[in-house]
């Protein structure tokens, strides 16, 4: 058994869509993040897992620009290291957080037209002068963002309630679903499992597998276990801000300081 310690490396030669090397993120004295590297590929899923307190949700930040780091980052080979937040997003490069965030004066089908972006929103132009191509734009986008949302299992049913209206497994998917917007390249989901259990995990699988298929790369942040086992492709552990390990599901189940380290911790 070997864990690929230190080893950005895509399994297969897959060339990778977005490759961290030496992140380092300090909160004055505390070092939160020493010397990560990891990266992952088009269809593939990457899992994060540590202790609380490992520096899992730091990574996240360190990885989208939204506080100070060492370190470079890459996306499709191009330095994107000093890139803001906002244009990580015109790459493609989305995140959904621990936190379901929503704009609960709007109804889930509103939520999602947001999220389309411009996609959906006509130009002030358009809206005064061209009143009825805004009117059939604003229904196109409509049908568009019901037909996301049930894609990302949200049924019909649930379109006009606000979110915070909606069962806890549906605000999750919903959370899942605005942080995808358009389309994403890159998806770094963090914990999408907290808080799920039954039915909606299964739904949750079913989403990221269908997710991989299409070729959307994955970050998953994730202390639900059997779900990070059974989905991702390879596991980067994180311990005290260090990489403890760097491997398939079963190098790192199987390996003795992650037992030690988290795994074998109970909760």
């Amino acid at each position: 058994m070997s864990i690929h310690t230190h080893s950005s490396a895509p399994p297969r030669g897959a060339t990778p869509l977005l490759r961290v090397e030496g992140l380092g993120v300090r909160y004055g004295a505390l070092v939160a993040l020493d010397d990560v590297s990891w990266s992952v590929a088009p269809g593939e899923l990457l899992g994060i897992i540590g202790p609380n307190g490992a520096g899992k949700s730091s990574c996240f930040e360190a990885v989208t620009a939204m506080l100070p780091r060492s370190g470079r980052v890459f996306f499709e080979g191009r330095d994107i290291t000093a890139t803001p937040p906002h244009m990580l997003v015109d790459l493609g490069l989305k995140r959904a957080f621990q936190q379901n965030a929503f704009f609960d004066d709007l109804s889930a089908l509103a939520n999602m037209v947001v999220a389309l972006g411009r996609q959906s929103n006509p130009n002030l132009v358009q809206s005064v002068f061209r009143p009825v191509a805004s009117a059939r734009f604003h229904q196109k986008s409509a049908k568009t963002a019901a037909e996301q949302l049930v894609r990302f299992g949200i049924p019909r049913e649930f379109h006009d309630m606000s979110p915070k209206e909606l069962p806890y497994g549906v605000q999750r998917m919903l959370s899942i679903a605005l942080a995808y917007g358009a389309g994403a390249r890159v998806l770094l989901l963090d914990e999408p499992a907290a808080g799920l259990g039954g039915e909606d995990m299964n739904r949750l699988k079913e989403l990221l597998a269908d997710l991989k298929q299409e070729g959307v790369a994955m970050v998953v942040i994730e202390h639900h276990m059997d779900l990070i086992m059974s989905v991702a492709d390879r596991i980067f552990v994180l311990d005290l801000g260090k990489e403890l390990a760097y491997g398939s599901p079963s190098e790192v189940q199987h390996d003795k300081r992650v037992l030690d380290a988290y795994l074998g911790r109970t909760e």
